[in-house]
């Protein structure tokens, strides 16, 4: 823009704008573009906003060649090699032809910009084919939809978006063609999670009676800056009236997904092209450095060093050996450029820097390119294993990260979250408590029993051969093209190929969306239902003769509103099991009018905050029940109830506990029958379908652990909140029973009852209800709406109002939920641990939940002595009383500290982790051999693995399921994500993906134990054949005077790596197998040797290299003294000395070699077969290659030579016997274990299962096999206290260690103790807050 020719004005202008800046990084304005179509370019506000072309190319015609070499020049090998290429060209320090020496940096720079270029080609198709993608933009001039191309949209245009079609953009949503004003979305691409997502329209536009018309929008819209936060969305909406509404994420459509179940939606573009989330999200394949390469570069460096020394050894001998001649110059002496004499000196410099270039050849330049290739190699054949593919999401391994593979085969420590990756989470309705009674549903016990044996069966029919159909399976389809909802079914999309390039690539598995029978089918328990239908019965009957419901009693309201809170509070899809992707509208009476109930709609879609509160105000309470009931049929309909009983509504839940619980609330008639934005209607025994207004839903978040639903009860008409979440929230929340013996009883039957549910492994909800006068939800509301608009500390503004509203709960029950474990966890767990790996469960579980399932898993041995670390309040410390007893050391007997496990909550954890007691913490965690984090936040989580990272330095790994684990599996050396139940946000984040947790012991074990030993081995061997065939230069400079000439033709030199050595090792690094899978799955101890880095220690890269001086000792003077007198030119003595080394250097890489196949035979044959094919072309052609060298027919020569044939055999026998000699000792002598593991799969196989079958511990004990042990406690009332323990606790665990088998008998000889579960041990506290620890 231009601004005229005044100097000042323009500085005015730019001071302004320095000025505003801040302003501007803080938020975004969005203005429709029809209002600026006529004004010129400079005038429109969003005319700075980026446009919707995408652009993912790193390169142009013009920038390829400088970009990528710049982008190569990145790595420091490239650059030495170059550097040494140009310093051939120097004539006074040249020692090959400066073209030839170039040639195999040209090479390898030439093969990775052919990668890049294609790589990069591929990107501007894709990018190409998404940008002529069609939309509907809304034209002022047209005044209508015109299609354009995706990448013409811009900020602040209309978008029409229709059914099965992808979002171009982030799209705020103005209009719906569905009668509830919503969208249904499927997110799959971004998040993988295939469940459909509502959006609804913003609360402004909610009442439009008649369709959108841009021409009359004339709001402004204010939000934050792009971000890549899929899960947050902050702004409001301006009208002209100067009224704010709140923008959330519910009102944004996000570019990637695709609409579903919605005819038609309009939108307003906020984001676009590279600023929208899903862009800003792609943050391409995972990078990092492996253990190996970082122990790699470390001997790069020594052999820099060598390469030094060794030249400067060479430099000083050719200066002294010019300084003996003194004045006289010997007759081969090399003349400066201008042609004088040189002095000692600086022929010593000459020759320093033309030694250089001759001994390149000891830092590796094919070992990186070599290392990638192995790597790729090894990553496809991961892949290709049938074992860890799962049929029943139809998901196999996925490895995201392709150069860290190595690094599985050395982890010590895993750290692994529970529900989901140790679990099922898939979760079943057990048990529940209602009013302080426990109803133990029996009968459904042994339903769930029977499903189990089904499974049991069906997968043995499954290992005997066959594929068993899944039940009730969905698949989900996309179209490319904009169909009918309700005619067509979406087909699958020929672009998404193609779309994977601006979204982070997912596993692509089918999800199982719809709950097995396990779940859906839930037997109710007489005694409860008879409750139910006695209440219902009841209030049926008040309704009738407009009695009051207050005459109900507080057990039969109870039970009620237990079921109503299950069946309401949550934020599950109504869908028919035919078409689980069509949103089911229930059927109500003619006389129900859904635009009188828009009237009286939800907060979050009326059409303002001021006509809400208006309405609360001016509203009277009426204690007539005819205006409640009057679109309501009067009786109820038990042919309905039975119909859909039957199975003809599903219910599609982003999280299972909440498919759980109304499919539970389900079997006892409650039925949730329709969800809409502003209602939620309900089918209750005897009273029929009850339409509750849905005021307000705070959801669920991990920092708040609860979600609560406010809605206007249609029975009472009064402001009823319901608040489900995790018991050790919700109890905190409940109103203090001061006042009545009876909710006091409730409260202390409930937690005893959820204590005895967690230790039956079930996960426990707490379920509340709160009644809210009109006057104060009113005051809460307009309090909450401030915090909805706010930009700036929106989340804790939020949270400080939910908590007004969410104290003083009346406690209605709770439900105890099973979550299975998957198959071969507790196996799985028994191998990883006899591989030596620690593993640490991090979990936001109850606790007992958590202790039983870490025993159920065999995490926790019952043999074990446990050590609690608890933080517990007064008001909970009557529930469990603890009785103790003076203290006895004969009371206990003696252990050792490995046979110790730790259990510790997430208040005594946020202690523990600060600054002064993180070291005394891991002193202790580190001692014990299970360690069990309960009530964990994620961020404590990821805290915990970076502790142990940083502070012990070792491997570590961690495996999760869900989105609360990304941090943790982000900070983690390796991260694994499960593609589960949760979605694929851990996939996204992790550098592998698994199906099940039980696939991890064979990535691990076997996987990770050939990546880590092939790859060293490969690395050793790179080593050991630079330096042996540079070492045959080296000493024939004692024959030259130093002066750098070589007895090797330079092409044999240029090449020798590149070509002729080059096959094999490739080969071997991928193929090489040194323990059968079969083996090493069975002798679990064997992973160790990856751990203590067995096959790449510092000291084995001195002894090869060692070894390599020594061979290159032997390969080059066996020929010297061979031709020794006799008058062979230079070449024909070189020649032979080349062969030699090379065939060496292939029978070293035979030795080493573990597992033989044809392709290893024929590597070798090609590469031999490659050298004499190359020197008998190159002899024969080339007489004058080289003045004055003569190559020509040297090797035709010395094939006619019975001599030459003769060195080839013995002097390879002489280098390599004392190698040979070492292996053979080794192996006879001084096995290791993989040897012995080695010799073990020589035998017959039917002799090695024999003797495996040996070595094998049985896995798993029954959780009522647990014996009583003895749990020890103490109180440490402050966290100068839990110091205090610490230290001590780190002593004992060093004098315990110490004095081994005999050291004292009891580790805590100063605490009092009980006899109780070591696992369920109680409470024991002096303060409003204390700690606890037991063992």
């Amino acid at each position: 823009m231009t601004l005229g020719d005044d100097g000042p004005i323009r500085f005015t202008l730019a001071k302004r704008q320095r000025k505003k800046k801040p302003k501007e990084n803080k938020t975004r304005t969005v203005h429709a573009n029809i209002l600026y179509d006529n004004a010129k370019g400079e005038e429109n506000p969003n005319r700075h906003y980026v446009n919707n072309k995408i652009k993912t190319t790193k390169y142009t015609l013009l920038s390829f060649l400088p970009k990528n070499l710049f982008e190569q020049f990145h790595r420091f090998a490239n650059v030495y090699f170059v550097f040494i290429a140009l310093l051939n060209f120097v004539p006074v320090v040249n020692a090959f032809q400066p073209e030839l020496a170039l040639a195999p940096v040209v090479f390898i720079l030439s093969v990775t910009a052919i990668k890049d270029l294609w790589e990069d080609y591929r990107r501007h198709r894709s990018d190409k084919e998404i940008n002529h993608m069609d939309c509907l933009v809304y034209s002022r001039l047209e005044k209508r939809y015109m299609e354009k191309y995706w990448k013409e949209v811009r900020v602040g245009d209309f978008i029409r978006l229709r059914c099965n079609e992808i979002l171009p953009a982030d799209v705020l949503l103005l209009s719906s063609s569905d009668p509830d004003r919503l969208c249904h979305i499927e997110t799959a691409t971004l998040d993988g999670e295939t469940n459909l997502k509502q959006r609804q329209v913003v609360r402004s536009f909610y009442d439009l009676d008649c369709e959108f018309d841009p021409l009359k929008y004339n709001s402004i819209i204010e939000c934050e800056k792009p971000n890549n936060d899929l899960n947050r969305f902050r702004g409001y909406i301006i009208h002209r009236s100067g009224r704010r509404d709140a923008l959330s994420k519910d009102n944004l459509l996000l570019r990637g997904c695709t609409i579903r179940n919605t005819e038609e939606a309009v939108g307003i573009v906020i984001y676009a092209g590279h600023e929208t989330k899903a862009m800003l999200n792609n943050n391409g394949p995972r990078y990092k450095r492996s253990k190996l390469e970082r122990q790699m570069n470390v001997d790069v460096f020594w052999c820099v060093i060598i390469l030094l020394v060794m030249c400067l050894f060479t430099a000083v001998g050719h200066g002294l050996w010019m300084f003996q001649y003194g004045d006289k110059r010997p007759v081969f002496d090399v003349l400066s450029p201008d042609g004088r004499d040189l002095s000692p000196i600086m022929s010593a410099i000459y020759l320093f820097l033309t030694m250089i270039i001759v001994f390149q050849v000891l830092i590796p330049i094919s070992l990186f390119v070599s290392i990638e290739i192995v790597k790729i190699c090894q990553v496809y054949f991961i892949h290709q294993d049938l074992d860890l593919y799962d049929e029943e999401t139809d998901s196999h391994l996925q490895c995201r990260a392709l150069n860290i593979t190595e690094d599985l085969g050395q982890m010590q420590y895993i750290f692994s979250d529970k529900t989901g990756t140790l679990t099922e989470n898939k979760m079943v309705f057990r048990r529940c408590t209602v009013a302080g009674v426990e109803y133990s549903h029996d009968a459904n016990a042994r339903r769930i029993a029977m499903y189990q044996e089904m499974d049991s069966e069906e997968e043995e029919c499954m290992s005997h051969g066959g594929t068993l159909p899944r039940r009730d399976s969905v698949t989900s389809y996309q179209s490319a093209h904009p169909a009918s909802c309700r005619n067509t079914q979406p087909s699958a999309a020929p672009w998404s190929v193609h779309l994977t390039v601006l979204l982070p690539s997912v596993v692509h598995s089918t999800i199982n969306l719809l709950p097995v029978p396990q779940e859906k089918d839930v037997t109710p328990d007489p005694q409860l239902l008879d409750k139910v239908n006695e209440c219902s019965s009841q209030m049926d009957f008040m309704r009738l003769h407009r009695q009051p419901m207050s005459q109900l009693t507080s057990d039969l309201a109870d039970i009620i509103d237990f079921f109503i809170a299950l069946t309401i509070c949550n934020t599950v899809v109504v869908s028919s099991p035919n078409q689980p992707r069509h949103k089911v509208t229930a059927e109500l009476s003619s006389s129900l009018n859904r635009s009188s109930n828009r009237g009286c709609s939800s907060l979050l879609s009326s059409p303002s905050a001021d006509s809400t509160l208006t309405k609360l105000n001016e509203e009277q309470f009426s204690g007539s029940l005819e205006h409640t009931f009057s679109a309501v049929p009067p009786s109820y309909d038990g042919k309905t109830s039975s119909n859909l009983e039957e199975g003809e509504l599903r219910y599609e839940a982003e999280s299972p506990d909440e498919a759980a619980l109304v499919y539970a609330a389900r079997a006892y008639k409650c039925s949730l029958v329709e969800r809409l934005p502003d209602q939620v209607t309900v089918e209750l025994p005897h009273l029929g379908k009850l339409n509750f207004e849905l005021l307000h839903t705070l959801g669920f978040d991990s920092t708040r652990k609860r979600m609560s639903v406010v809605v206007r009860h249609p029975l009472t008409d009064q402001i009823t909140v319901y608040t489900k979440g995790a018991d050790s929230v919700i109890m905190d929340l409940i109103k203090p029973p001061d006042t009545g013996k009876r909710k006091k009883k409730i409260v202390c039957r409930t937690q005893n009852y959820l204590n005895l549910y967690a230790a039956d492994g079930l996960r426990t909800l707490c379920i509340a209800r709160k009644v809210s006068d009109k006057e104060e939800y009113a005051c809460w509301l307009q309090h909450h709406l401030q915090a909805e608009t706010a930009i700036q500390g929106r989340e804790e503004l939020l949270f400080e109002s939910a908590l007004r509203l969410e104290t003083n709960l009346h406690l209605l029950g709770a439900t105890g939920i099973e979550d299975r474990l998957q198959d071969g966890v507790p196996e799985t767990i028994a191998s990883l641990r006899k591989a030596g790996l620690q593993i640490w469960v991090l979990t936001g579980d109850k606790q007992e939940t958590a202790v039983n399932i870490a025993y159920a898993c065999k995490l926790l041995d019952p043999e074990e002595e446990i050590l609690t670390l608890n933080t517990t309040n007064a008001f909970h410390s009557n529930f469990a009383p603890v009785e103790t007893y003076p203290f006895s050391s004969s009371h206990i007997s003696p252990f050792s500290v490995h046979r110790l496990g730790l259990v510790i909550d997430g208040r005594t954890l946020a202690y523990a982790l600060d600054k002064s007691l993180e070291d005394k913490f891991l002193a202790v965690a580190r001692s014990c051999r299970s360690v069990l984090c309960c009530r964990s936040t994620p961020l404590q989580k990821s805290m915990v693995v970076k502790l142990v990272r940083n502070k012990l330095k070792v491997m570590t790994l961690a495996i999760g399921d869900g989105a609360n684990d990304v941090s943790m599996i982000q900070v983690a050396d390796v991260g694994v994500g499960i593609s589960g139940q949760e979605g694929m946000q851990a996939v996204m984040a992790s550098d592998f993906a698994l199906p099940r947790f039980r696939y991890l012991q064979k990535l691990l074990l076997v996987h990770g134990h050939w990546c880590y030993s092939r790859l060293a081995n490969m690395i050793l061997y790179f080593f050991y054949k630079n330096a042996m065939f540079v070492s045959l230069i080296f000493w024939y400079q004692f024959y030259c005077g130093f002066s750098g000439s070589a007895m090797v033709d330079q092409w044999y030199l240029i090449f020798f790596n590149l070509m002729f050595s080059a096959f094999p090792q490739l080969i071997t690094g991928t193929l090489d197998k040194d323990v059968s899978a079969e083996t090493l799955q069975r002798l679990p101890q064997l992973y160790m040797s990856g751990q203590n880095s067995e096959e790449y220690k510092p000291y084995m890269f001195w002894m090869n290299m060692i070894d390599a001086f020594y061979q290159s000792l032997a390969c080059f003077f066996i020929p010297y003294f061979a031709y020794a007198d006799s008058d062979v030119d230079l070449f024909t003595w070189g020649t032979p000395i080349t062969t030699i080394a090379l065939l060496t250097i292939l029978v070293q890489l035979g030795i080493e070699t573990k597992t033989w196949t044809w392709v290893n035979w024929l590597s070798i044959a090609f590469s031999v077969a490659l050298f004499f094919t190359v020197a008998l072309c190159y002899n024969a052609s080339c007489p004058t290659c080289y003045s004055p060298s003569n190559p020509y027919w040297t090797m035709q020569k010395l094939l006619q030579d019975p001599l030459f044939y003769l060195l080839c055999t013995i002097t390879p026998i002489a280098a390599l016997l004392p190698r040979y000699f070492y292996r053979a000792c080794q192996g006879t002598l001084f096995p290791n274990p993989v040897r012995v593991g080695r010799q073990l799969d020589k035998l017959p196989a039917d002799t090695r299962r024999n003797i495996l079958g040996l070595s094998r511990v049985t896995v798993g004990i029954d959780i009522s096999q647990r014996c009583i042990s003895v749990t020890n406690v103490v109180s440490v009332e402050t966290p100068d206290r839990l110091e205090t323990f610490l230290c001590g606790l780190v002593l004992d665990l060093d004098q315990t260690a110490s004095a081994g088998a005999d050291g004292p008998s009891c580790l805590f000889p100063t605490f009092i103790f009980t006899r109780s579960r070591a696992w369920l041990g109680g409470r024991f506290a002096a303060g409003s807050q204390t700690f606890s620890c037991f063992y």
